[in-house]
């Protein structure tokens, strides 16, 4: 027999196709909202979309008692939004199509889901989805979103586990089943530690799994060209942090080496090939090092960050990777994952003292027929017998003394672009020195190249560590000059001391192009924010940073002795075993369940009847049990029977909306008549 909606009566009756309350269908729209608002960042917008479409008219089935749609419309539908993940995303398989169809697939089976069997079902798929959005991202606020959706869905089942139980008031329902859903997650908690700290640890990052996708991340590129860096300084993301192991540099020290460009192609400049052989630049250096750990955003390029100059010792070098002729240090494998690496880098040394032949045709190349103004003063400076280093001194009293500004929004270029830059325009950004200076040097035979990466950094006092973001982002000079080598120019300073030494946000006089959190009218939310981000920094370090030689090193800590890769497994086995069975004994050893305050007298007041001689049977309902402890008690029958009387009331009788109040006052009621209870 089958009622309107299609679903067998007779069926019902046993309990698997029960009515499911409002309380459970909401509990599951609100978690899979959470859930689906945080996949709006990662996936294509109609996802979230198709998932709201489906969850309005999930609701307004239950709200308004429609029918559900009938499997010839949910068939088409269903193909259609295969089709549409396919299309969107060209396949199937991989991370962002897997999680893409998954996503669709639940937000239509809202559409069947009405029997308890179905939202089970649905809870356990959803909660898969849930944590599948840490395959995207893992910053704190979306762990802790994640967690509040595990809560919604958790009470979403005690909702329909109890069903057909009326023992919370309507009014509370919503309160106790989201209390009771977090003590479980909060019981869970134990395990969750004890996997995270002993699961033995692949090496590589955590969450290091193949990913379709890395168009959104950001960071230098391997050519430069006039609007690349000031484009990169509108972005306040983080490129990576700096813990040293002593006193911070100071700002003008603070040079992180990146890529190194050689060729010159218009205004375009690239990085060398590395089919050219050349041999790594030989390094004396002076003074102490400076030692440091640093922590590198994913930016899907090979280079790794290193303070100038880096050691060029293999046993200096971060694990996996190498180091170019120039000193730039790469990575074997595009950085996808955040990773922290040590550096050991010296402020005082003398770069490349030999410069090959090989070299110095690379630092002296230029296209011909170009710039002819440029040129024109370069040869000038060369046939007033001008030495190297009065070259540069020139160059740079040119752009100190001249009208030059440094600006985040500079003119366009024409079709000599270094000519327009130095006799025209006169405004730009560090690109537009950086490069002009290197073509100067080279159009008067003085070897240069430009060096691209960050100065700077921000200082966050409540970890005593430095922020460098992407608006840090800095182009200069090297030149080499007999007896001293690869020496660092940076044209920028001659222009904007203050880009140097004070950093990005005190030079700008158009600051306000910069992100909000580079710019330093602001100091409350960079207070907010330097606060928030050492929460972050800490989440980094000892959460998503855990890896095998952290675990390795903490366990050594634990127990005191060295620990193999191998026997970390037997160790989770053993403290998993012990751990149920300390679960289990405490189960096991509960001699009862938790009572509510009306049976917690009852039973004090049975106590009082057993001492008596007069026990309650088990099959005994608590009014026939008191007449019949009446009869066996004449000279306290009356009070025997108010109790039994006044129990049943409270416990069984048909639940009446009342005050919190009147409860109580009838609570104090009985708690008085069993003391007063006095049996001789």
């Amino acid at each position: 027999m089958f009622n309107r909606t299609g679903v067998n009566v007779m069926a019902s009756q046993t309990g698997t196709q029960t009515h499911i309350s409002m309380h459970a269908i909401i509990w599951l729209l609100l978690s899979l909202s959470i859930t689906f608002t945080l996949y709006a960042f990662n996936l294509e917008n109609w996802v979230p979309a198709c998932f709201i479409v489906f969850a309005i008219w999930r609701y307004l089935i239950e709200k308004n008692n429609w029918l559900y749609p009938s499997l010839w419309l949910r068939l088409p539908l269903t193909l259609a939004g295969g089709l549409a993940v396919l299309l969107t995303y060209g396949s199937l398989f991989g991370r962002d199509a897997s999680v893409g169809l998954l996503a669709v697939m639940i937000s239509m089976k809202l559409l069947e889901t009405r029997t308890k069997r179905d939202f089970i079902v649905m809870v356990v798929l959803s909660y898969f989805l849930t944590v599948n959005i840490l395959l995207f991202t893992q910053a704190i606020w979306v762990f802790l979103a994640v967690l509040l959706a595990l809560t919604g869905l958790t009470a979403c089942l005690i909702s329909v586990s109890h069903q057909n139980k009326k023992i919370i008031p309507s009014p509370q329902i919503w309160k106790v089943q989201a209390k009771l859903a977090a003590k479980l997650l909060l019981q869970a908690t134990p395990i969750m530690l004890v996997l995270f700290v002993l699961f033995p640890r692949i090496p590589g990052p955590i969450w290091g799994i193949p990913q379709d996708s890395y168009s959104g991340m950001t960071g230098l590129s391997d050519s430069m060209e006039p609007g690349n860096i000031s484009q990169l300084s509108l972005s306040s993301k983080i490129a990576f942090r700096v813990e040293f192991k002593s006193a911070i540099p100071a700002n003008n020290q603070l040079y992180w080496r990146g890529p190194v460009l050689w060729h010159q192609e218009g205004r375009r400049w690239q990085m060398t090939s590395d089919s050219i052989p050349l041999p790594i630049e030989t390094l004396e250096t002076s003074g102490v090092a400076t030692d440091y750990t640093i922590t590198l955003e994913p930016h899907n390029r090979n280079w790794l960050l290193m303070l100038d100059l880096p050691e060029i010792a293999a046993s200096a070098l971060p694990a996996e990777a190498r180091i170019k002729h120039d000193m730039q240090v790469l990575s074997k494998e595009p950085i996808r994952t955040r990773i922290r690496y040590q550096g050991h880098s010296y402020l005082h040394y003398k770069l490349g003292a030999q410069l090959s032949e090989r070299e110095r045709t690379l630092a002296l190349q230029l296209i011909e027929d170009e710039n002819p103004k440029t040129r024109q003063l370069a040869a000038k400076w060369v046939s007033e017998k001008k030495s190297p280093t009065a070259i540069v001194e020139a160059a740079l009293k040119m752009f100190r003394e001249q009208e030059f500004i440094y600006t985040l929004a500079p003119p366009r270029l024409g079709k000599e672009p270094v000519d327009d830059f130095l006799f025209n325009t006169k405004r730009g950004f560090c690109e537009h020195y950086a490069s002009s200076f290197v073509y100067l040097m080279r159009a008067a035979g003085v070897p240069a190249r430009i060096v691209t990466g960050y100065q700077g950094g921000e200082i966050n006092p409540n970890g005593n560590y430095l922020i460098i973001r992407q608006s840090d982002a800095h182009a200069w000079a090297e030149i080499w000059l007999q007896g001293n080598g690869w020496v660092r120019i940076d044209p920028t300073s001659a222009v904007s001391p203050d880009r140097i030494e004070m950093g990005i946000g005190a030079a700008l006089p158009d600051s306000n192009l910069l992100p909000l959190l580079s710019r330093q009218d602001y100091p409350m939310l960079k207070h907010l924010y330097m606060n928030w981000d050492a929460v972050n920094n800490g989440w980094n370090q000892w959460v998503l940073g855990y890896d095998q030689a952290k675990q390795l090193a903490l366990l050594k800590k634990l127990i005191n002795k060295d620990i193999a890769w191998e026997d970390i497994g037997l160790l989770l086995v053993v403290t998993m075993i012990a751990l149920m069975l300390f679960v289990s004994y405490l189960l096991l050893s509960n001699k009862g369940i938790a009572l509510s305050p009306t049976n917690r007298i009852y039973q004090q007041f049975l106590k009082k009847l057993a001492k008596a001689g007069v026990p309650k049977l088990r099959h005994e309902g608590a009014i026939n049990f008191g007449h019949r402890a009446a009869k066996a008690l004449p000279n306290q029958a009356i009070e025997i029977l108010e109790i039994s009387a006044l129990y049943s009331s409270m416990q069984y009788a048909k639940h009446q909306a009342s005050s919190e109040k009147t409860n109580k006052e009838t609570l104090s009621i009985l708690k008085q008549l069993v003391k007063n209870l006095k049996i001789k």
